[in-house]
């Protein structure tokens, strides 16, 4: 195994993630396999209890962990599905060891930081890594923390193990410019450097973060003052327009020969960068620019807004743009400002999308921006708590329910269109929160002549395309959707898929369903659910609506943006902004 450690300096949110995912992606242009490894130094066990203000994004791996962002753009970059095994937190770490030691598993021996809590950060790291040649380990916030202090001691004690020719260190460092000299800084630079350096580590790379890139005088000042060479010092300038030119950069200066200089290895093939440049340049260079609104929640907080608590949706946006030749323009909108009024704002927008959330805040607004956008005939797209509240508008506006709602907000409602599932109550009566929704990768069968089938498979995403699956198929798609609920069957008709039937899998993060007892009432009155998962009971669970006659009207109980890709964008995000290009 060969280890690329990547730590950063100065700041938190120095970029370290896009940093990390762009190694990977250039290592594997040039034929290596790739893995990535993200370190978390709080207590939290997983991101699942997290706010997203807090935190940004939580991201669903295919095997139902709620993990770091950061996880989604190693995935968007390295077109891989990644194990929540590949997220390491400290509650993690410290929860194992203690669990063993309470089972008496260390046979009476003293339970120390070191060994015990250091064998475990590495084992985690080689599990993380097997069967691939590189394996990249982010360690998340910033040196000198003191969290992050048995991290940094683990992968010097991996390096030790696996020789100093395995194992490279990277630094991605910020170069602040202060408005009143007008020059970039490299000092805090220097002490980030310094402070790894106490820890046992010299960076053999230096990612060098400012707003412009770096001159000939700071890096030759780094140089100088942390006996690097100036080769090895990377220029990382900001980049306004997308993240996906950032490989394109480090390669402008070689940092892939120079990497793989450093561990005595020679490129396995020539890289191909050709369709990549393509969709940068479509971004950089648009023909369409797409303005869409997303109506959300956690969009503020204190004087700031924060991007990052959308992250995979505004990427699964730019992937669809960009394969239209175009850019999108995005505008969050708090959905607290659509209660009272104001709704006539959406009229200048090409598209809307509700996206996941929970609880009540902004809920009325959300649903006053749905029923504009099916009245109005403009495009729209909800995602998960999205859904839910598309059929809430739709069974008090369309089917005459009055007070229709979701059991999340209001238990008393007269018309329960979105309630709760019975496990789901159990968990939450006894505060069992983390880790405990749908959650992961689930199989949907879709139903034929929908749009939302039609999407999927000129996408190439399909499953089965209504062809008679195998045992062996169905006990693939099984296995992924088993973790909640469906169990291995004797017959291994895992799920109750029909043999003809054509399935899709996405991921999932959520606990209310779509009530089926108002699923024929709502559909008689023109709302199609397109597609569904089946439970082993028989009890059907509502994975996708639509809107047959709207221009575009389809929402789904899935989060499809978490896997989007560059170069392959979720079929429902392609669908959507084409109808708002045709629009």
């Amino acid at each position: 195994m060969k280890l690329i450690v990547v730590t950063g300096g100065v700041i938190s949110g120095v970029g370290k993630g896009v940093a990390t995912a762009s190694i990977g992606k250039i290592l594997k242009e040039y034929g290596y396999s790739v893995t990535a490894v993200k370190i978390d130094p709080y207590v939290n066990v997983d991101a699942g209890t997290m706010r997203p203000t807090e935190h940004g994004e939580v991201w669903v791996t295919e095997d139902g962990g709620e993990i770091d962002q950061d996880l989604g753009n190693y995935e968007r970059f390295l077109d891989i599905d990644i194990s929540k095994h590949s997220n390491i937190t400290t509650g993690q770490v410290y929860r194992d060891v203690i669990q063993r030691e309470r089972e008496g598993k260390y046979l009476g021996k003293t339970v120390q930081i070191i060994p015990h809590i250091i064998d475990e950060i590495k084992d985690r790291i080689r599990k993380a890594g097997n069967n691939h040649d590189f394996v990249l380990v982010e360690i998340g916030g910033t040196v000198g923390d003191y969290e992050n202090i048995p991290f940094l001691f683990a992968v010097k004690s991996l390096e030790i193990e696996l020789g100093k020719k395995n194992v490279v260190y990277v630094l991605v460092s910020y170069l602040p410019t202060p408005i009143h000299m007008g020059e970039a800084k490299t000092k805090p630079t220097q002490q980030a450097i310094r402070m790894l350096n106490e820890n046992g580590i010299t960076p053999d790379f230096i990612l060098c973060r400012a707003p412009r890139p770096i001159d000939e005088v700071r890096r030759k000042k780094i140089e100088v003052s942390s006996n690097i060479s100036s080769e090895y010092i990377i220029s990382a300038p900001d980049v306004a327009s997308t993240i996906y030119r950032i490989p394109l950069n480090f390669e402008a200066e070689n940092l892939g020969k120079k990497m793989l200089e450093k561990f005595n290895l020679g490129p396995c093939r020539n890289p191909d960068w050709k369709r990549w440049r393509e969709l940068v340049d479509n971004i950089e260079n648009p023909r369409e620019i797409f303005t869409i609104a997303m109506v959300g929640k956690y969009v503020g907080i204190g004087d700031f807004q924060l991007a990052d608590s959308y992250i995979s949706i505004n990427e699964s946006l730019k992937h669809a743009a960009a394969e239209l030749g175009g850019d999108v323009r995005i505008t969050w909108i708090d959905a607290n400002e659509l209660e009272a009024g104001g709704i006539e704002r959406l009229r200048n927008f090409d598209g809307i999308i509700i996206p996941g959330g929970f609880g009540s805040s902004g809920v009325e607004g959300k649903i006053n921006a749905i029923k504009y956008a099916r009245e109005n005939n403009i495009p729209f797209l909800g995602l998960c708590y999205g859904m839910q509240l598309a059929v809430i508008e739709f069974a008090r506006n369309a089917c005459s329910m009055t007070g229709a709602h979701t059991t999340e907000v209001d238990t008393n409602t007269p018309y329960p269109v979105i309630d709760i599932l019975a496990s789901q109550k159990k968990l939450i009566e006894h505060s069992k929160y983390g880790g405990t929704m749908r959650l992961g990768a689930y199989a949907a069968v879709l139903k034929e002549g929908t749009r939302v089938l039609d999407l999927y498979r000129r996408a190439g995403r399909l499953e089965t395309d209504g062809k008679a699956m195998s045992t062996m198929e169905k006990f693939r798609l099984g296995i992924i959707a088993k973790h909640m609920f469906c169990k291995l069957h004797n017959s291994l008709d895992l799920c109750n898929i029909p043999s003809n039937a054509s399935v899709i899998i996405e991921r999932h993060r959520h606990r209310y369903e779509v009530n089926p007892k108002y699923i024929e009432q709502m559909e008689s009155k023109g709302l199609v659910f397109s597609g569904h998962h089946q439970k082993e009971d028989g009890t059907k669970l509502m994975e996708f609506t639509e809107m047959p006659d709207h221009h575009f009207f389809i929402a789904t109980q899935a989060h499809p943006e978490f896997k989007s890709r560059f170069g392959k964008p979720a079929p429902l995000f392609l669908g959507f902004l084409e109808a708002c290009l045709k629009k």
